[in-house]
């Protein structure tokens, strides 16, 4: 099964509307929350008063921070550089200041929704408004760190070449189809917890709940759940993780919050927003002899769970497929009067891309060298390729690859899909085209480990226990399609039930790409472990050595003897306690657990190639022809992988285009609605074109793979970013992203080269 087009597992029930969403989920007797948010960027708080929301008839109770545990902040879950982040963690809610639009400051609790949103409109925040720290300059240094390597000032004094620019990448995030949503219902007898709708790391999740709330996490279980979309946003936990199990336990009733699509905009984390000044020194030849890069990440008003891994991530891939001799990225993350930030599909890598491939692009003018020749000479060649840097715990090790073949099948696809013909023709026709060509490295696979359980039952049906999470990716196809091509079962037969605390109390969760890369190892590992008893176990039912046995459509027999065999069904009874066929202290059933651990990343690759359309008058920009070559190492299920990266670039186009949070001078949001926060529409996504290559698959893991969430959006601003550019001829950079009609306008007063 592995390599096969096998249609999703998931699809049936989500496509008749049977799927298990957040919003799903009712408890009778369940109360409803409703979070009341600052309306202020920055303020002093005076006095939150509750009177004439209490006296609304079924409000049940209101909430604020003196009601809570005293000292109550959301922990980080990724350490970076060992850098201390307690003073900069936020409070479950604000007690003394405000620091974004949108900060939780009190909960009312109702018997319906929409009693409690209608009572939440009249608690009275009084706020003494303080200064409001927008710009990144004027904000709060809270962390200062580089990474790099060898002799930087060296390389650039005997550079024969110098280039240097200025870009800044728009805050922006991830929209799923379905905001945030949460269920806590409790056991009143003994003050357990079920929890649905804790999505991504929830074994994470429980146990920082578990010490907030003071218990033991086995007293709380986080249920499977189906999920619209996640994209590095959800399933972090948040105030809201914290509250909704606390009010539960406290009135000893079920409690259902969820999010609606204002807070949403406001309340989930933010990313993106940087500003670098980057430079390149090149010798005579065009070679790369060093690369630095000086970034001013706003962080927004707190450190929440990712801490400040988006800005460590920039600069650790900075230097991306290049060979790089010399190499220094310096952060400096500051806080503003902004809603909080964190992960967002490709964190780090969108941006530094971006920077880079401009950086390269405007090189490439200067030296008198094309583009693609200029990257192509550049490009590492001899793996692994170590680079004395770290990331996310791990070191720096480009495992597997080879880049120059996949640029020069890129372009090659490119040619014969007619993108430079298409270009050649419209710009005879007057009509303002260009062509946008980006490489980029990606990292997949993050450890430390990953556990899962594989199970036969006395029916022949196949369970997989996985530490997983479902966030519309098709984890479940994709790890009953590695069970299948070890058992050679049917794919129908195997049940994947994935981030249930109970059932998989181990699981590190779904990101940073690593769901297939790990969990589907750890699946592929605890699986052969069923093969090996199976087979052992059918050896002496058949009376016959292990040697003359084969495994074949789930059923075991004998070599050359038809008809004497046993299916696993049958060998998952003679598992059972008791069963003769078991020696004296064998453990019964027909199972495994195994875990599979990682000390090293697995690094993906690939090559975007854009045609993009300006309109001159307007500045509104097209995107009109869309190609994306990846290196997969091994594709489990194709059609998954692709459609992985064709919705990465969905995102892409909305990045570098469209979406962007704009606040006015005082820190209030000016993107509150979809009005204003423009996402990408069928009318603004061309067709993609995908290349996928299996040339060098990944040594670290038994399967192969490399990961495939984030490569189809983490060159997209750089493409559309070097199509707008050789569209409109400017000598310089395009500056920053997105790339809004307003801006394209102005751009075009740069003149050309």
């Amino acid at each position: 099964m592995i390599g096969e087009r096998a249609p999703r597992k998931e699809d049936p029930r989500l496509l008749r509307g049977l799927g298990r969403f957040g919003d799903d989920q009712d408890r009778i007797g369940q109360l409803w929350a409703r979070i009341v948010r600052s309306p202020l960027a920055h303020g002093a708080i005076r006095s939150v008063d509750t009177t004439r929301a209490s006296e609304v008839d079924g409000v049940v109770r209101i909430v604020t921070a003196a009601d809570l545990p005293p000292g109550l902040r959301i922990p980080v879950r990724l350490l970076v550089q060992n850098i201390k982040l307690d003073e900069y963690l936020q409070p479950v809610l604000a007690a003394d200041t405000v620091r974004y639009v949108g900060e939780p400051v009190a909960v009312v609790l109702a018997e319906d929704p929409y009693t409690a949103e209608d009572a939440a409109e009249l608690v009275s925040i009084e706020i003494d408004e303080l200064t409001a720290a927008v710009d990144s300059a004027d904000g709060e240094v809270a962390a200062a760190f580089e990474l790099g390597y060898g002799d930087v000032d060296t390389a650039f004094a005997a550079a024969e070449h110098v280039v240097e620019l200025e870009f800044d990448v728009g805050r922006h995030s991830a929209v799923p189809m379905e905001p945030r949503a949460l269920l806590a219902d409790v056991d009143t007898a003994t003050g357990a917890l079920q929890i649905y709708g804790m999505t991504k790391v929830p074994v994470f999740n429980r146990d920082v709940l578990a010490a907030m709330l003071g218990m033991d996490e086995t007293q709380i279980r986080v249920h499977a759940m189906d999920a619209g979309g996640g994209f590095g946003v959800r399933g972090e936990f948040y105030p809201e993780d914290f509250l909704v199990p606390w009010l539960a336990r406290t009135e000893k009733r079920p409690v259902k919050w969820v999010e609606d699509r204002g807070e949403h905009l406001v309340a989930v984390n933010h990313s993106r927003q940087q500003k670098h000044r980057i430079a390149a020194a090149f010798d005579a030849d065009g070679m790369l002899l060093a690369l630095k890069d000086d970034v001013l990440h706003d962080n927004g008003a707190y450190a929440r769970t990712h801490g400040i891994i988006v800005p460590e991530l920039t600069i650790a891939m900075l230097p991306g497929p290049y060979r790089v001799p010399a190499y220094q990225g310096r952060v400096e993350v500051v806080l503003t009067n902004k809603t909080p930030c964190g992960t967002y599909r490709a964190p780090g890598r969108f941006e530094g891309t971006v920077v880079r491939e401009q950086l390269l692009d405007v090189a490439a003018d200067r030296i008198g060298v094309d583009r693609v020749e200029l990257r192509r000479r550049n490009l590492v060649t001899r793996f692994p390729h170590t680079r004395e840097m770290s990331t996310l715990g791990t070191d720096v090790v480009l495992d597997s690859g080879d880049y120059v073949e996949l640029l020069d099948k890129a372009m090659a696809e490119a040619e014969r899909l007619g993108y430079f013909s298409l270009v050649e023709s419209l710009r005879a026709s007057g009509r303002c085209v260009g062509v946008g060509v980006a490489m980029f490295l990606e990292k997949s696979g993050l450890g430390p480990q990953e556990t899962a359980d594989v199970s036969v039952s006395a029916s022949g049906g196949v369970q997989i226990y996985s530490g997983g999470t479902s966030l519309g990716q098709g984890i479940e196809t994709v790890l009953a399609q590695i069970a299948a091509s070890v058992l050679d079962v049917d794919p129908a037969v195997i049940t994947v039930v994935n981030g249930d605390t109970t059932l998989q109390p181990f699981g590190a969760g779904s990101w940073a790409s690593r769901s297939t890369v790990v969990g589907g190892s750890a699946v592929h590992r605890a699986t052969l472990a069923v093969r090996e008893r199976a087979i052992q176990m059918a050896s002496r039912m058949l009376e016959v050595s292990e040697d003359d046995l084969e495994l074949r459509g789930g059923t075991i027999g004998v070599v050359g003897a038809p008809g004497t065999s046993v299916s696993l069904g049958q060998i998952a009874r003679a598992c059972r306690p008791g069963s003769p066929w078991l020696g004296p202290g064998e453990p019964a059933g027909l199972a495994a657990q195994r875990r599979f651990e990682v000390e090293h990343m697995t690094y993906p690759y690939g090559v975007h190639v854009t045609v993009a359309e300006i309109d001159h008058g307007t500045g509104l920009v097209q995107v009109m022809r869309y190609l994306v070559a990846y290196e997969i190492g091994r594709a489990i299920n194709p059609t998954l992988v692709e459609g992985q990266l064709v919705g990465g670039v969905a995102q892409g186009v909305g990045g570098a285009l469209l979406e962007e949070f704009r606040y006015d001078e005082a820190g209030q949001p000016q993107a509150v609605t979809f009005m204003d926060y423009l996402l990408p529409t069928a009318a603004e996504l061309p067709k993609v074109d995908i290349l996928l290559a299996e040339d060098a698959p990944a040594p670290g893991n038994p399967l192969g793979v490399k990961g495939a969430g984030e490569g189809g959006l983490t060159a997209a601003g750089a493409a559309i970013a070097g199509a707008v550019r050789d569209a409109l001829g400017i000598a310089g950079s395009v500056g920053r992203l997105p790339l809004t009609a307003e801006r394209v306008r102005g751009l075009t007063e740069e003149g050309t080269r």
